[in-house]
């Protein structure tokens, strides 16, 4: 595919998707160090209601990438990739609703992650930045997806929204739900959503193990179970449990 002109921006922004979410995380971590403050009001109820809806959007997005990862069919979607590829067109499950379900589950976590940070200004740019760069991305990937599917393709798109799910039109996945597919596509992005809440969580804390009270000590003790169950799927991976889940 053609990297000149305007399609160049949009190359760029697709090799690099998969890194915003690190600076995401690590500006969130450095606001909560500064702060200290896990949420934007006076009133310590109101802030804690904050750091909850904040989990509850970060997690959301991810059980977006999940549902849509789990139906995917095999050879699309996939990780690490250098350029868009696609076996085959994704019209069902979550693709009868939306053209790109993974990217809206990334908007809305990257959107959580940015809330951990405790200021509503930092949430807000990264959700406007997140929608246009996503924009972008669909944008370059559309082309290579009429190229390759042509009327199929433009049917579909023409049918189904690029960013804002609609409320209606959802056809039942082609496939049934690929458990190891989706651990091998998401669980490193799983992880990073653990780490964000934790790094977060002990930046307030100064990352002083003597200032978490004894009663605190359980989410140190669930980060610590996560890394080794980070490990354990790595393991796996190596031993080419998950070869065929491309």
């Amino acid at each position: 595919m053609p990297q000149n002109g305007p399609d160049r921006l949009g190359h760029f922004l697709f090799y690099f998707r998969g890194s915003y979410i690190y600076l995401t995380i690590a500006v969130a971590t450095a606001i909560a160090m500064m702060t200290r403050d896990p949420g934007p009001f006076d009133d310590a109820g109101a802030d804690r209601a904050w750091i909850l809806a904040a989990i509850g959007v970060a997690s959301l997005g991810a059980i977006i990438r999940i549902i849509t990862s789990g139906f995917a069919a095999l050879g699309t979607s996939g990780r690490f990739k250098r350029a868009p590829e696609a076996a085959e067109l994704n019209t069902t499950g979550p693709y009868s609703v939306v053209r790109n379900p993974l990217y809206v589950g990334r908007i809305v976590n990257y959107t959580g992650l940015a809330m951990l940070s405790g200021s509503v200004a930092f949430s807000v740019i990264v959700f406007v930045l997140s929608v246009l760069i996503y924009i972008r991305i669909s944008t370059y990937e559309a082309a290579f997806l009429r190229t390759k599917f042509g009327d199929q393709f433009e049917k579909w798109a023409a049918e189904t929204p690029l960013l804002l799910p609609r409320l209606s039109g959802w056809v039942k996945p082609k496939y049934s739900f690929w458990w190891k597919r989706m651990i091998w596509r998401e669980q490193h992005k799983l992880f990073q959503l653990a780490a964000g809440i934790f790094l977060a969580w002990f930046a307030r804390r100064g990352f002083d193990f003597a200032a978490i009270a004894p009663a605190e000590m359980v989410w140190v003790y669930t980060f610590g179970a996560v890394i080794a169950l980070r490990l354990v799927i790595a393991g796996l991976s190596l031993a080419g449990y998950f070869k065929d889940m491309r």
